[in-house]
Formats: C-alpha cells, sequence, structure tokens
C-alpha cells in the first residue's frame, strides 16, 4: 500500500472519530420541523364566516389547482345570501350537483323561511336537502378529507363552517371477473380500486350486522382509506386487537396498494414466503371472514389482505368449495406435488447425474452420458444458466404486451431451447426438466407462494451440486425448521398440522365433504366454534311399504 493513500485513510478516520465525539454525525435521517408535503400544510385557522376569505384560503392552499370546481350561487328566492358549492372535478357526480343540490338550493322559495336562522345549517340538513350522507364541517382538516374524498362542500356567507354532502361519483372500473383466480365454478364477481365497491361486494355475502367495519386513514400524504373487517362474536378479539395496533402505528408518506400495509403490519420480514394472504374475490374473501379472520381493504386497489394466513391455504383455491371433496382433494394434492417439483426439480437431476448414478435404470444411463459427452459445462452450471434463461422469458412475457408476452413466452422458449441444444450448450434432458419444472411452477393457485420455490430453487440446486441427496435432505430440514418458525399474527405458519389439531386436519391438503367440517379453525375463532348443525349428511329417503305390503 502506498505512503499517501495510508495517510489519507489515517487523516479519514481521525476525522471520522473526532465528528463522533463532537456529535457532528447524524447517521438517520430526522424530520424535525420539516413538514412540507404534508396534511399539517392545512391551515390550523379557524374557518371564519366571510365566504370570499375561505375561497380565497382554500384556493391558496390547494395551489389554485385547475381540478377543484367552485361553483358561486345565491341562496334563496331573494337571490341575496351567497354560497358556493365546492368539488374536485372527476370526484363528483356532474348530474347530482345539477339536479339535487344547485336547483334546491337557487332560485326556490322553499328555502326563504330556512335562511333567517341561527341554526342555517341544521335547517339546511333536515328540510331542504333531500340526499344521505349529510354532515357538517366545522375546520379547514374535515373540510379538506372530506372535499378530497369525492364530497361536495357547501359554504354559506356569515356562517360559521359548511355542510360535506354525499355527491361522489366519478369514472370507476366495472366489476369483472378477476384475472389473478380465475376458476371453473363460482362468482364471476371480483373486487375494483374503490373501497366501497369492495365492501359491498362483502356485504352482499354476509348479510349480518355483526359484520363491522372500521375505517383508517393511513399515509401523511395520501391520506388513503383503510377498511378493517371482521365479524363480531367470531374473530378473535386478542388477534383483532394486534391487528388495530398495528395499523394505528404505520407513519408513513404515501399507501398506493395493500401492498404497502402487508410489508408494515406482517410477523416477520426476512423470509420469502407471505405470511399474509391476498385476494380478489368477494366470496374467497367473505369465507375468510366467516372463519374468524380479518380483512384490510385498502382503496385503489383490488387486493384484499387477509390474515392470519397458514401455509396450507395458499394451495387452496375457491374452486374447491364448490365441487365435489374427493375431486378436490385429488386436486390438492397435485398443487402440491406440482409445489415440490418446481422446489427441487433440477436438484434431483443435478443431484443423481453428480453422484447418484446408480439410482438410474442402466438404458437410460447410457442415454444421458451420450447427450452430455458434448456438453462443456457440469450439470449444476447447465441448470442454473437453463433456469436463469427461463425467468428471464417469464418475466418478459409478464411485462411486454400480452400478445407479445404470449408470443416470447411459449415461442422464445422453444427457440432458445432447441438452439442450445443443437448448439451443444445443454443437454435435451436438461430442457426437459427446465420445463417440467415450470409448468409445475404454474399450478399453484398463489403467485407469491410459487416464488417462493423459483428462488429456493437455486440454493437447492447448489445444495445438491455439492452434497447430493444429503445436501437436498439437509435443505428441506432446514426450510421446514423456517416454516415451523413463522407466525402470521402470532397464529402457527404451518397450523393446523404443525401444531396438529384434528378438529381443524379436515381442510388442509385433504379436504373432508362439506358437511362434516362443523367447526371453525381453533386458532382464528375462540368463540362460537361450531358453524353448523349435527347431522348434515345427505341420507336417501326410508323407503316405506305401501297398505299391500310391496315395496313403492
Amino acid at each position: 500500500m502506498p505512503y499517501w493513500w495510508k495517510k489519507q485513510r489515517s487523516a479519514a478516520k481521525n476525522k471520522n472519530k473526532s465528528a463522533k465525539k463532537s456529535g457532528d454525525v447524524q447517521k438517520t435521517p430526522v424530520r424535525g420541523n420539516d413538514t412540507s408535503g404534508t396534511v399539517t400544510d392545512i391551515p390550523c385557522l379557524t374557518m371564519g364566516t366571510d365566504l370570499k376569505t375561505c375561497i380565497q384560503q382554500l384556493k391558496k392552499t390547494t395551489g389554485n389547482s385547475s381540478d377543484i370546481v367552485i361553483h358561486e350561487i345565491m341562496l334563496g328566492s331573494g337571490n341575496d345570501l351567497p354560497a358556493a358549492v365546492i368539488s374536485v372535478d372527476g370526484l363528483y357526480d356532474p348530474k347530482m350537483i345539477n339536479e339535487n343540490l344547485l336547483e334546491i338550493l337557487m332560485g326556490n322559495p322553499e328555502i326563504d323561511g330556512y335562511l333567517d336562522g341561527e341554526n342555517i345549517l341544521d335547517s339546511i340538513i333536515k328540510h331542504v336537502i333531500k340526499i344521505g350522507g349529510v354532515k357538517k364541517v366545522m375546520n379547514w382538516n374535515d373540510l379538506f378529507s372530506e372535499l378530497l374524498s369525492g364530497q361536495s362542500i357547501l359554504l354559506i356567507d356569515g356562517v360559521y363552517g359548511g355542510l360535506s354532502i354525499s355527491t361522489r361519483g366519478g369514472k370507476q372500473r366495472a366489476i369483472e371477473e378477476p384475472s389473478t383466480e380465475v376458476t371453473v365454478r363460482g362468482p364471476r364477481e371480483g373486487f375494483t380500486e374503490s373501497l366501497r365497491v369492495n365492501t359491498s361486494l362483502i356485504r352482499k355475502r354476509i348479510k349480518n350486522p355483526n359484520l363491522w367495519i372500521e375505517n383508517f386513514k393511513i399515509g401523511e400524504v395520501t391520506q388513503t382509506d383503510v377498511a378493517l373487517m371482521y365479524i363480531k362474536g367470531i374473530v378473535n378479539d386478542k388477534i383483532l386487537e394486534e391487528a388495530r395496533k398495528r395499523l394505528n402505528t404505520i407513519k408513513i408518506d404515501a399507501i398506493l396498494e395493500s401492498g404497502y400495509i402487508e410489508q408494515l403490519i406482517e410477523d416477520k420480514t426476512y423470509t420469502i414466503f407471505p405470511t399474509m394472504y391476498h385476494s380478489e374475490r368477494p366470496d374467497v374473501v367473505a369465507a375468510n371472514l366467516l372463519e374468524g379472520r380479518f380483512a384490510i381493504v385498502v382503496d385503489g386497489t383490488p387486493f384484499v389482505l387477509l390474515a392470519p394466513a397458514v401455509f396450507i391455504q395458499f394451495f387452496q383455491s375457491a374452486d374447491d368449495y364448490y365441487t365435489r371433496f374427493d375431486i378436490a382433494t385429488a386436486l390438492r394434492f397435485l398443487r402440491v406435488l406440482s409445489y415440490l417439483i418446481s422446489l427441487v426439480g433440477p436438484a434431483v437431476y443435478v443431484a443423481v447425474t453428480t453422484y447418484h448414478q446408480e439410482l438410474i435404470p442402466t438404458q437410460l444411463v447410457f442415454t444421458l452420458a451420450a447427450q452430455r459427452e458434448t456438453i462443456p459445462f457440469p450439470a449444476v452450471v447447465e441448470a442454473i444458466g437453463m433456469e436463469i434463461v427461463f425467468e428471464i422469458l417469464r418475466e418478459a412475457g409478464l411485462r411486454l404486451p400480452r400478445p407479445i408476452g404470449q408470443t416470447v413466452s411459449i415461442v422464445g422458449a422453444l427457440v432458445i431451447g432447441q438452439a442450445a441444444v443443437q448448439a451443444g450448450l445443454v443437454s435435451p434432458a436438461m430442457v426437459i426438466v427446465v420445463s417440467i419444472t415450470a409448468i409445475a411452477s404454474f399450478s399453484t393457485p398463489s403467485f407469491f407462494i410459487a416464488v417462493s420455490a423459483r428462488l429456493y430453487r437455486f440454493v437447492f440446486m447448489l445444495l445438491a451440486a455439492t452434497f447430493g441427496f444429503y445436501g437436498i435432505i439437509i435443505g428441506m430440514i432446514a426450510l421446514v425448521v423456517h416454516l415451523t418458525s413463522l407466525r402470521s399474527f402470532g397464529v402457527p405458519y404451518t397450523a393446523p398440522i404443525a401444531p396438529f389439531i384434528r378438529s381443524n386436519s379436515g381442510d388442509t391438503v385433504i379436504r373432508v365433504p362439506m358437511w362434516s367440517m362443523s367447526a371453525r379453525p381453533r386458532l382464528f375463532s375462540q368463540k362460537n366454534i361450531v358453524r353448523q348443525a349435527e347431522n348434515q349428511k345427505p341420507m336417501p329417503p326410508k323407503q316405506k311399504n305401501d297398505a299391500n305390503g310391496e315395496q313403492p
């Protein structure tokens, strides 16, 4: 090391030490008194009674934004009381404002008697405005919260405060079948990006007053509406209280999707396995609520979070409960087998061809040896390279436009695989193994549980190349230990298998008939365990003899 470099490093170390002693080093940024971009930019002053001053203050706070629509009107038949109806363009229903609000307030002699009293706002609420969802707003914070949520604000000159009127509307995506959870049998409705549409779809399926909704506003800047849904009397109160606590502790500037909340409230961060379930289907959410889970609905996304989640839940589909139990059980076994293939398929091939050739039939050994005679790379390099290429093709097919993406994912894989075989870079057997592994990964109902297999697959290939089958067994043991250590809001991730709960084991890999699933999951719900009466097993009608003693 040159002398000048040693001298420079020594000077830098001394400078850092002196900075630490003096306290000039700041390890983490601190917000301090900087409140720019947050809701604290809203004026803390009282609203006042002067209409022009309130409008000027509103324009100043919103930066004179062009989407803030202000209808300045005169109330009553005498047109002697100035007022203003304020809305956000694109968030309100123009027809409702024009027909149900402005026509009633302007030039209507019926409201003259309600404009002279002291409690003008109360009189307008009771006698004038015939639209539901009208309430008072007495400060700027509430006004902007209601206004930016799609409500219209009525301000009257000389009157302190205003009225928030429900005129929410605007363009919304129609209710369609979810693309990520396609079923053969079952409802075709899926969630949209509207919070109230999503909660109404769940209400349609659970017509019970015990279905409670708690509202939160999370995000210092975005002020995103978040709804916590649960069934009172079925949900575990301790788990529910923990969910409230975690939601209230979130301090972040923006919530743009339910994935933000999932990452902020999950039990364990450093794991590839998802500890919260998400769904686009109202029937799936309703079924999980009836089991004792809670749901988190976020405005602006069709994905609803469900917790607590268990590992086996990610291999279950809505189809399983709409078909016969024997067919559902067979399909669940097939999904678990496919997951295992996608997890250790290439690793088993690498271990067999590298260390355990005695396990291969003799004729197949000669065939594989002839294929690999011209391959310049070991089996593990060959497998990792093909897996990386396929992951690139899969990601490219996902991000490209749909018609082009299908071409890239199907034709590209075939062309590249065939060209690699002809070029002598990979063997035909490796192409077959990678293809089967890729197909198996698509059979898992949940995309995010399949991602875990895609990542752990490379770990298993390295273990197989190093230790053979012993490495695979060590990896499986470590994986099982990791799974059993996970928790979802305190509930064991591998329940009801570990710990084994016999009363809830009928809805795991094996699905028993519907009439025998009489108890809710005990780890989710501690009360109201029984969900159906006894003796629900269907039976044929008993045959009775007629008057002559003959069978009918």
